[in-house]
């Protein structure tokens, strides 16, 4: 069993992949889901999403030489390129979505009606989300899906923690003005 503490583990983790490649595998297979859940949430296709989370890891992979520790948790640097890479796919080609198909329920003793309300709300949620600025999406995003803390999000969108709060103020004061509950 290693002693050293989580983020001084990972810190030696990351060293060694710096000079081994292969060393890299388990930093992979530490943070593969986070980060396709994240890139997911973004492109909610699950092809696209794989594909964007192959080429997160294979540019982490390339530019691990050249990351320093900054004071963050590895995964941040991760989140950065992720942020990058979504951006980038949207550039390429902008998805079509059925957020139908999106909206799975964990509908264990909802009634048919409860769970058709619930997706409604989703689906307003979701659409109003989609109107944000992109900044205020990532910021909502990494908040309250990832549950992140502020000073990484700052990390990840590269502002400072009182402009990541003002974006997700402006965010969930958007929300609150156009969502209409059912």
């Amino acid at each position: 069993m290693n002693s050293l503490p989580a983020n001084q583990e990972e810190n030696h983790l990351v060293q060694r992949a710096k000079q081994d490649p292969a060393a890299f595998a388990e930093l992979y297979d530490r943070h593969f889901l986070r980060i396709y859940r994240f890139v997911y949430s973004r492109v909610r296709d699950q092809s696209l999403a794989e594909d964007v989370t192959s080429v997160v890891f294979m540019k982490a992979l390339r530019g691990i030489g050249h990351y320093q520790d900054m004071g963050r948790p590895f995964v941040t640097w991760l989140y950065q390129i992720a942020s990058n890479a979504v951006t980038d796919s949207f550039r390429s080609a902008r998805p079509t979505e059925d957020i139908d198909d999106q909206s799975h329920l964990a509908s264990a003793g909802l009634t048919v009606e409860e769970a058709a309300q619930h997706r409604d709300v989703m689906r307003q949620i979701w659409g109003v989300v989609e109107t944000l600025p992109q900044q205020q999406r990532k910021a909502l995003i990494l908040k309250f899906q990832e549950d992140m803390k502020i000073d990484d999000i700052a990390a990840i969108l590269g502002k400072s923690p009182g402009a990541v709060k003002l974006l997700i103020h402006r965010g969930m004061s958007k929300l609150r003005s156009e969502f209409v509950e059912p």
